[in-house]
């Protein structure tokens, strides 16, 4: 058999891998447009900023070590340009003209292209994508040469990570984001946590707007945006997006949705022996059931080794899963992570759903070094788990993680309380954050809890009784309008001032985080009061809020000392 695979990188060289320990006599050719076939694309923005210092150790494989260790045929240099699938061939472009190659069976993974939009000086050598070997290697190159001040136009997973390591090779560093809050996908509340980090490194944010031109000049270019801002500099950072690069293919009579390629569970196309996996395909979303792209390593890897399977073991060959979007990216001291569907996402398929909020130590809260994982933690009215994210200085990844797998294996909300997670003081608390997210689930679905959000704080101000159960002191540093202020512990001897400050209107409380207004919503309800507790408390609300507008919106007093 001959197994022709277009695209090297994470989804082509996995399937290549597999075949070849499936199949000891195929004949395996790799088709690489590129100068390398398999490098660490994730790896890119860290050797911009130095972090890798050297371009070779962001390659992998090459042609010559694949031959030795799994005798695979990979050709570099190589772009398909055309294919036929009555003749089981593709068209080749190379240095030396061009060639038709055969097929048994045909894989592609052709990846996806940079989005370029088409703003006028656009194509100065000053605007690299980063995308490849090359473009990193040329950025660190403007790097060591002096560079002095960059853009990143896009806050998404790279245009962060551009940013972060730039900013940490001392440039002066702008991100532009045409979306309200850097990274799009992230809660809101949780992105303004991760623009504080990225402000505090030294990078400034400009949100809500877009570069409508690049103006070339002799030392430097200018951005411009549509606000009409102004920003030199010596190097601009392109990370608007991506589209599949399947034209060529849907112009021989692959299907695709949007430009993507449909695909069945194993990799299957709609043509004869055509397979495809990786950033070119449309996955759905195992959550909302949306199809979309999944342009992440790990999705690609893992479809790239099933789609080897597909061929050479028909009747054995686990289908691809669809996706739930794990991800996680460094912003300065910080991680932030997801998994699943975020609210937006949640709201446009329909589907009903609870939120919570929670800032649990990372560890045992008094072991030196404990700091909060912000967590967000999505699940339906029926208790599945739909999504979560998290932002926080360590222990990030071990709750997206535990959180994927419960998503995956179906669990539900209240599943998480018996998860039996690793606990000593410097790594965990008996209480894990997971675990905690289960017990204020279970709470929420039986009843014992009742949340308000803070993105209901003007509806609740017009129509209810705020009572802030922080100490005198935290209520003096910001609260809301109108407050009445109870600590928790003096609560059940002070309810009927309570009742009558509230005039039989709904009362809803408040704290730092969400754990006293906890207690005190049980003290309230079991009193008989109309009571609900607000989802991660004032952390949360502020973030919310946004700097500005906690500022001016909430009150802050001078704290007398007898």
């Amino acid at each position: 058999m001959k197994i022709v695979i277009v695209g090297g990188v994470a989804a082509g060289m996995s399937c290549a891998a597999r075949a070849r320990r499936l199949d000891a006599s195929a004949e395996i050719v790799v088709l690489e447009r590129g100068e390398h076939v398999s490098f660490a694309g994730c790896g890119l923005p860290y050797h911009v900023g130095g972090e890798i210092g050297s371009s070779e150790q962001l390659l992998v494989q090459t042609p010559t070590s694949l031959r030795a260790a799994l005798n695979l045929d990979v050709r570099t240099g190589h772009d398909v340009v055309g294919m036929d699938p009555q003749a089981r061939t593709v068209r080749v472009r190379t240095a030396g003209g061009e060639e038709t190659v055969g097929y048994d069976a045909l894989v592609l993974a052709p990846g996806a292209r940079a989005v370029r939009p088409p703003l006028p000086g656009i194509d100065s050598p000053r605007v690299r994508t980063l995308r490849t070997v090359a473009d990193a290697v040329a950025l660190r190159g403007r790097v060591d040469d002096g560079a002095r001040r960059a853009v990143v136009l896009g806050a998404g997973f790279i245009g962060l990570e551009a940013a972060e390591q730039l900013a940490q090779a001392r440039l002066e560093v702008t991100v532009v984001e045409l979306s309200p809050h850097v990274l799009p996908p992230l809660e809101p509340e949780l992105a303004a946590v991760a623009a504080a980090e990225l402000e505090r490194i030294g990078v400034a944010l400009h949100n809500g707007t877009a570069a409508t031109a690049v103006e070339p000049g002799t030392g430097e270019d200018v951005v411009v945006l549509g606000d009409g801002t102004r920003l030199p500099a010596d190097l601009v950072v392109l990370s608007v997006g991506a589209r599949p690069d399947t034209a060529i293919f849907e112009a021989a009579g692959l299907e695709c949705e949007r430009g993507a390629i449909r695909v069945d569970e194993h990799g299957r196309t709609n043509l004869p022996d055509v397979w495809a996996a990786g950033d070119a395909v449309v996955s759905t979303d195992a959550v909302t059931g949306v199809r979309r792209p999944v342009p992440l390593a790990g999705a690609a890897n893992r479809a790239g080794r099933q789609v080897a399977d597909a061929i050479l073991r028909h009747d054995t060959a686990r289908p691809i899963p669809t996706s739930l979007g794990t991800a996680i990216v460094r912003v300065g001291a910080l991680a932030t992570a997801m998994t699943g569907a975020n609210r937006a996402a949640l709201a446009h398929a329909g589907i009903a759903h609870h939120t919570l909020h929670l800032h649990a130590s990372q560890h045992a809260g008094w072991y030196p070094g404990a700091s909060p994982v912000h967590l967000v933690v999505h699940f339906g009215l029926d208790g599945c788990l739909l999504g979560a994210q998290a932002v926080g200085a360590d222990g990030v990844d071990k709750r997206i993680d535990v959180l994927a797998t419960a998503i995956r294996g179906g669990l539900t909300v209240d599943d998480l309380i018996d998860l039996d997670l690793a606990y000593a003081p410097p790594f965990g608390a008996a209480k894990d954050p997971v675990n905690l997210a289960g017990m204020a689930g279970a709470n929420v679905l039986d009843g014992t809890l009742r949340v308000w959000h803070a993105a209901d704080l003007d509806d609740v101000v017009a129509s209810a009784l705020v009572v802030d159960v922080r100490s005198r002191a935290e209520f003096a540093s910001g609260h809301v309008p109108g407050a009445l202020n109870i600590p928790h512990t003096e609560l059940r001897e002070r309810l009927g001032e309570v009742r009558d400050a509230a005039a039989g209107r709904a009362v809803r409380v408040l704290c730092g985080s969400g754990v006293r207004s906890h207690i005190a919503h049980r003290v309230l309800t079991q009193a008989g009061f109309d009571s609900a507790s607000l989802s991660g408390g004032m952390l949360t609300l502020r973030a919310t809020l946004g700097p500005q507008q906690a500022a001016d919106r909430l009150v802050t007093e001078e704290v007398l000392v007898p």
